[in-house]
This record gives structure tokens, sequence and C-alpha cells, in this order.
């Protein structure tokens, strides 16, 4: 078991649901959720999770553009991109940014723990 502690952060309060939900039953700790890439920014200050997995497609703020935000006042908070399908340029674009790996909605749970285990060690 990892003590790894997360921070979940999508606009879709469902999401966010499904992907706590994963991490937990995968014995992870959820430490925090957040709507926006803003609220992301104010929580990894605060939290400084281990891992963050982040909505690309948010309002205020996306994803790709909360990147450097985070990793400015948590540097070794490791992120993993959520995506819709067809939004590859996207995942590229936040990889460049800092990001370490992307799960694609909808979010299967097998590659969801595949991609933690990809980065976690990073």
């Amino acid at each position: 078991m990892d003590d790894l502690t997360f921070i979940v952060v999508d606009d879709a309060v469902f999401m966010r649901t499904v992907l706590k939900k994963m991490l937990i039953e995968a014995s992870y700790q959820v430490v925090g959720e957040a709507g926006s890439g803003l609220e992301a920014i104010a929580l990894a200050e605060k939290l400084k999770p281990d891992m963050m997995t982040l909505d690309i497609t948010m309002p205020e703020m996306s994803g790709i553009e909360a990147i450097e935000g985070i990793l400015k006042v948590s540097p070794d908070t490791k992120i993993i991109m959520c995506s819709a399908m067809g939004q590859q340029s996207k995942v590229v674009e936040s990889i460049k940014k800092g990001a370490k790996d992307f799960i694609v909605k909808p979010f299967e749970k097998a590659r969801v723990l595949q991609a933690i285990n990809n980065v976690k060690n990073l």
C-alpha cells in the first residue's frame, strides 16, 4: 500500500466522485478536491499533494493553464491530466508544460492505476 496523497480536480462533481472512489478503493488518500484551475493552485499550495488528477477543460482556468501555477507552489506534485477523447493536442501541450501522464474519460480503473504507477517514482 502506498500512502500517496491526491487532489482530484474536475469541474464535474460526478467525475470527481468516480475518480475519488477508484483512488480510495486502491488505498490512496484523497486530501482535497477542486472544481477549477484556480482552486487547484490554492489547494496545491496548502496541501502539497504527491499527485493531482487535473481535468483539461474547466471554466475560469483550464487544467493546462493551471499546470504552471501548481508546479510553482508545489514543485514535487506529479500531475496526471484527465482528457476527453479527441484532445490529443491538448494532452501533448500539457505534458510539455509539466504533466507526467494522462487518463481518458470515461475512466477505466486499470488505466488510472497504471498512470499512477507510471509516475509515482519519477
